[in-house]
């Protein structure tokens, strides 16, 4: 496990989600290669939607951008070995 390791860039959420998102992190990298992105996402995604509900998003990578809407408290975005984590959920916006 990698607890610790992890560097919070940006986030909103409480600690105590927080530390769950790292810990998912790191125990995807334990089960996946690094370089299998998808699968580290998809399992930190049904981490989270068993733990807190449906609707969560996870993109995983080293190089990539975006621009989302999400809702208040759920939101996270750092990095741990060589790879980004951005994790929340997403919120309807009216236009």
């Amino acid at each position: 496990m990698l607890e610790g390791k992890a560097l919070i860039e940006d986030t909103d959420m409480p600690v105590k989600m927080q530390i769950q998102a790292m810990a998912a992190a790191s125990q995807a990298l334990d089960i996946f290669d690094v370089f299998d992105c998808r699968s580290i996402a998809a399992h930190i995604k049904k981490e989270f939607d068993k733990r807190y509900g449906s609707g969560w998003q996870c993109v995983v990578g080293s190089n990539f951008g975006c621009f989302f809407t999400h809702n208040k408290g759920t939101f996270i975005y750092f990095t741990l070995e060589t790879l980004s984590f951005l994790i929340f959920r997403g919120a309807s916006s009216s236009s």
